[in-house]
């Protein structure tokens, strides 16, 4: 029965004392949540703090959704900023950027690339896929900040622009201007490397 309600009246009914409508909004928004963080801060354990520390903040905050606001664009924009803090401590602590090759992947290092999983049951179809995810993943981590943010919630998560501009904090305009932006960064850069 949850299953079928959208999260704006999931939470409706977890401020009515229903604990397991909450519930159901972590699980249903947990593992976007932390595949976007994935893609900012190349860290797994870090990541799954900033989604609890997200959902707290959902919980704590209590905010009013009455005006048209999705819970989900809440939380990504409370990630985002998460986000956006963890990558200025690190940068603060001289530690590696998104775009440099972390090396132990356990560790939350490597690229995107190297958190893709591949899908492909043929050695060979599988070996040219696996070679073309690690080509975007790494022309992905080569786009600025705010053009691989609004790409990849744009491509990866399937937002609109209008709910992307709430999650980045701008108008939809810039969005768009961003979004084409990181598309002929990623063709120029693809075009030299395939």
């Amino acid at each position: 029965m949850l299953e079928s309600r959208t999260d704006n009246e999931l939470y409706a009914l977890y401020l009515g004392g229903d604990n397991e409508a909450m519930r159901a909004i972590v699980s249903r928004n947990s593992p976007r949540l932390f595949g976007f963080l994935l893609r900012m801060v190349p860290d797994p354990a870090t990541c799954q703090e900033l989604v609890q520390e997200a959902f707290l903040r959902l919980v704590r905050a209590r905010p009013d959704f009455s005006g048209g606001v999705k819970v989900s664009t809440y939380l990504f924009t409370v990630a985002r900023n998460l986000a956006t803090d963890e990558l200025r401590k690190r940068a603060h602590r001289r530690h590696l950027s998104l775009e440099q090759d972390g090396g132990d992947p356990e560790r939350g290092g490597g690229g995107l690339h190297e958190r893709i999983a591949d899908k492909g049951s043929g050695t060979d179809d599988g070996a040219i896929r696996a070679e073309l995810r690690e080509k975007i993943g790494r022309s992905i981590e080569q786009l600025p900040a705010e053009q691989r943010e609004v790409f990849c919630l744009r491509e990866l998560e399937g937002m609109g622009f209008a709910e992307i501009a709430a999650v980045v904090g701008c108008n939809e305009n810039t969005v768009k201007s961003r979004m084409r932006y990181a598309l002929e960064k990623l063709r120029a850069i693809l075009r030299e490397t395939l």
